[in-house]
């Protein structure tokens, strides 16, 4: 008691003079001004250990066209490419598919404990993958647990400026050095080895994103009477949701764009490798790779910025449109290694630039994600089908996968203007 009195009597009384007769300014600082520095310091590390996490998790994922180039060309080279590429799908669908389920329990608890068990079973699936000998055991390890591990990372709530903060924690998620070093790796210590000094690196980085990720300070509209509001426990499926005409145009654009938007992902680092074989230029196909998810780093960064004042739809729209018609365009018409390179850097920022700004991770945005999951799971198979039946042709692939994207983008561009037919508005 007599400690909170000498306290309060240092607060109430004025600061002491100088000896020139001016007023010392008080050395302590305003409870609210620590309040907010503290809010800010603990926000920056949750940008800092989102990026860490997505770096690690939807960045590897990002490069899995160059375990597709690897498995085709050694323990997985008598099978097709699109049975290879099932594997990859299968990561695509178990992250956008559990989005609704992880979501509830984000929702309920924050991210702590889900990004703890995400970096377990990261350190798992890539510890089974080293040591997979069969197909059946690449799917269950590389497809379904390290696609899970993914699931679990989820990103914290930004109440202000949200989509320039999740651009720059997206940003990590493009995984620009994870091809080169793979490809590195295997050259030098063998694809066993190589895979477990990556997975224990990434692990060890996803633990600090585990540890420096924070669920945000609720806004105002959390607090009543001074007091934080419960969550609310959202619904997994909305039935309402799927009557709404805008929602039910955003899901159908969404899954067209979502069925052919990862097919170069897959299938460029061995585009490339017949390329620069057909071309004699000495060339590293894995770079081709690492280019695209470059681009992307601008594409998250960029547009995620302009929609916080210009409005998602009218970024969505024409990112998902030419990164469409640069597949049936650069990608098409890529005669040269310049002409491919000039190809990954614009399909890497226009793809970037398709990003998820739900108001929160919460019912629409998880169904979203859920219904997505299946045209992400068989969209690289599809094209690696027409692959084969055109006998190692990629237009055929490479035109369905333009087509698909634009397709998309027109719902998606139709939803705008559901929603405010001028053409200038923020939507």
């Amino acid at each position: 008691m007599a400690t909170l009195q000498r306290f309060t009597a240092a607060q109430a009384a004025p600061p002491p003079l100088r000896r020139d007769g001016t007023w010392r300014s008080s050395s302590i600082a305003p409870i609210s001004t620590l309040a907010t520095l503290r809010a800010r310091r603990r926000a920056g590390l949750s940008v800092f250990g989102a990026f860490l996490a997505l770096f690690c998790t939807f960045g590897l994922m990002n490069s899995f066209g160059t375990f597709h180039a690897y498995y085709s060309r050694h323990q997985l080279g008598h099978l097709t490419p699109s049975k290879i590429s099932w594997i990859g799908s299968l990561q695509l669908w178990v992250f956008f598919f559990s989005g609704g389920f992880i979501g509830r329990v984000f929702d309920s608890y924050g991210p702590t404990g889900l990004m703890l068990a995400g970096s377990a079973c990261y350190a798992l699936s890539m510890v089974a993958t080293a040591f997979s000998m069969q197909y059946l055991h690449y799917m269950m390890s590389q497809g379904l647990f390290f696609g899970l591990s993914v699931g679990l990372f989820v990103s914290t709530h930004f109440t202000k400026y949200r989509a320039t903060a999740l651009g720059i924690v997206a940003a990590g998620s493009r995984g620009v050095v994870y091809p080169i070093i793979l490809q590195r790796l295997f050259q030098s210590h063998g694809f066993r080895t190589g895979v477990l000094i990556c997975g224990l690196a990434s692990s060890v980085a996803c633990l600090i994103a585990a540890l420096t990720v924070k669920v945000a300070i609720a806004s105002p509209t959390h607090v009543m009477n001074g007091k934080p509001k419960a969550r609310v426990q959202r619904k997994l499926f909305d039935l309402k949701s799927i009557t709404d005409k805008r929602f039910a145009l955003l899901v159908v654009g969404s899954c067209f764009v979502a069925l052919g938007l990862f097919t170069p992902f897959f299938y460029i680092v061995e585009f490339a490798h017949k390329l620069s074989s057909k071309t004699l230029e000495p060339f590293n196909p894995y770079y081709v790779l690492a280019i695209l998810n470059a681009g992307g780093i601008i594409g998250r960064v960029a547009p995620a910025y302009l929609s916080d004042t210009l409005g998602h739809y009218n970024l969505l729209f024409p990112a998902a449109f030419l990164s469409g018609l640069s597949c049936v365009t650069l990608w098409l018409c890529s005669k040269s290694i310049a002409v491919l390179l000039g190809f990954a850097a614009v399909y890497g920022f226009t793809s970037g630039a398709f990003i998820s700004e739900g108001r929160e991770i919460g019912t629409r945005i998880g169904m979203l994600y859920t219904v997505i999951s299946i045209p992400s799971l068989v969209g690289g198979p599809i094209a690696g089908a027409m692959l084969t039946h055109e006998r190692g042709s990629y237009r055929g692939m490479i035109v369905f996968s333009g087509a698909t994207v634009m397709l998309g983008s027109l719902f998606i561009l139709v939803d705008k203007f559901v929603l405010d037919r001028r053409v200038l508005a923020r939507v």
